[in-house]
């Protein structure tokens, strides 16, 4: 029998990761000196990684009604305090919003933001306040967002004539399919100037929003060598690779055809036209240069918030009010009493249409397309209810359990869109109960464009047809489950399908 042979290196790995587990576990009983919040029992190398389940948002709300509404955790080497109520979250993002409003760094969250040249990820600092400043005067102040009414009009336009199609042989729609390919039909067109080029791209961006969701093995279990092992052995770093190559090749080509000279110029300039202006031009009072890859990494900024978050939540507020047909009839009698005869919702109706905006407001509360916040970090010591919270800390909100607390909400679980009709609680970050968009320097800055886009779908959708379930399912046959998988987002499980019947003025 021939005898083993054992690299020579093999040793000092063992060394090293000795070395590296004995040196974590010191910094960590340094740690453990202060008050550190409560945190279920962890198992050896990944800690607390076992008990986020599929779907982490439920676990994380189960957890802190026995844990406690600040809880601890460990991802593998990676520390992470989750909240879970309004006063908790109030004291993050509004007391000590200034200390705790930096983002963690990761390898994907790196490699598809330029190195951190967006505005959605990158630290904060000098060049975040600055591209932000940009963003919020440039892209989505109200008068940009007003500005894109025609394409949110038409690309609607073309949804209600697809649905029609369907309804005049009874066949059954997939709301689900037809909401996402509303979306992107928007999106594509305010960013690139130009209709949306297949589901290629919305694959890619699925990846992408994987990959940015989740940490690499090397980060959660960084020991020498071991984790990039295992990153290479699964093809996490193939992976990554190809879908930023991808990705970068299809901004750059909408870059470099809005670059021709000879380009047909757009009525309305896109948003690859706006920050090209900047770039030319240089706003006299910025201390930062947009270059194209902040262009690069601002276009995936807006389809990483936009695409799967707008037809998500207009998948669910027709999926409840599907379930609910007596709410349903009210706010399609709001809508048809309305308008009359005018053959279609346009933007100004909207605000003549509070109980559609009721709807909108109650879809959000009991599905946040993102039901924990983007990851925050600490930048400088602070407590909270006299705990620690540490530099390099990162830190999630479950908006999710917030918006779901019996404390703040009467009859958490049910869909009531009445709730709203005598409140002032609005989505913009001023209501700690609601933070569908988060709350502080890190709201979301593109909410309003977000919400005009499903606001006036679902309008239409409401106006044009009445719904009903396909032959043989009940309401409470509808199913109601959520998906995750690895993404920041939270999907209904299974399609929705309806069956469309036209209705006529």
């Amino acid at each position: 029998m021939s005898s083993l042979h054992f690299p020579p290196w093999l040793p000092l790995i063992f060394f090293f990761s000795l070395l590296f587990i004995i040196l974590k576990e010191k910094v960590a009983a340094n740690r453990k000196k202060g008050n550190i919040p409560p945190s279920p029992p962890k198992l050896p190398f990944i800690g607390n990684l076992h008990q986020l389940g599929k779907l982490p948002h439920r676990s994380l709300w189960h957890l802190s009604q026995r844990y406690g509404p600040i809880i601890s955790l460990s991802l593998g080497s990676v520390e992470t305090t989750i909240v879970s109520s309004v006063e908790t979250a109030r004291a993050l993002m509004k007391t000590h919003d200034l200390q705790s409003c930096s983002r963690p760094q990761t390898q994907a969250v790196k490699k598809f933001t330029y190195n951190s040249l967006d505005i959605v990820f990158s630290p904060y600092g000098d060049y975040w306040r600055e591209i932000r400043k940009i963003c919020i005067l440039e892209l989505f102040s109200m008068k940009r967002v007003l500005s894109y009414e025609p394409i949110r009009e038409q690309e609607v336009g073309l949804l209600i004539e697809s649905i029609s199609q369907s309804a005049s042989c009874g066949a059954v729609v997939d709301l689900t399919e037809k909401s996402i390919a509303l979306t992107a039909g928007v999106i594509f067109r305010i960013a690139f100037g130009m209709r949306f080029r297949g589901d290629e791209f919305h694959e890619l961006v699925s990846e992408a929003e994987a990959l940015i969701g989740s940490y690499s093995a090397s980060e959660l279990f960084p020991i020498p060598f071991v984790g990039k092992i295992i990153d290479w052995l699964s093809g996490r770093y193939a992976r990554l690779e190809r879908v930023f190559n991808e990705i970068n090749a299809l901004f750059q080509d909408m870059i470099d055809e809005h670059l021709r000279p000879e380009r047909s110029k757009l009525e309305q300039d896109d948003i690859i036209d706006v920050l090209l202006a900047i770039n030319k031009k240089q706003l006299e009072s910025c201390t930062v240069v947009i270059t194209q890859e902040s262009i690069k990494a601002i276009l995936l900024n807006i389809f990483l918030a936009g695409l799967d978050t707008g037809s998500i939540t207009l998948v669910w507020a027709m999926t409840e009010l599907v379930k609910n047909p007596k709410l349903m009839k009210k706010a399609q009698e709001e809508i048809r009493n309305y308008v009359g005869n005018k053959g279609k919702v346009i933007e100004k109706d909207i605000e003549e249409l509070p109980y559609l905006k009721m709807i909108m407001k109650e879809t959000l509360r009991l599905h946040p397309p993102a039901p924990l916040l983007i990851p925050r970090e600490i930048i400088s010591h602070f407590k909270i209810e006299g705990y620690d919270f540490y530099p390099k800390t990162m830190v999630q909100v479950n908006v999710w359990a917030i918006g779901r607390d019996p404390t703040y909400w009467k009859d958490p679980e049910e869909f009531l869109p009445e709730r709203f009709e005598e409140s002032s609680i609005d989505y913009k970050g001023q209501h700690f109960e609601f933070l569908p968009f988060g709350a502080g320097r890190r709201i979301c800055p593109g909410m309003n464009l977000g919400v005009k886009n499903v606001e006036l779908a679902l309008a239409n959708l409401l106006y044009h047809f009445n719904w009903k379930l396909p032959e043989g399912m009940k309401e409470e046959d509808l199913d109601m489950e959520e998906t995750s998988g690895l993404s920041l987002t939270i999907y209904k499980k299974l399609p929705l399908k309806l069956v469309p019947i036209a209705y006529r003025p």
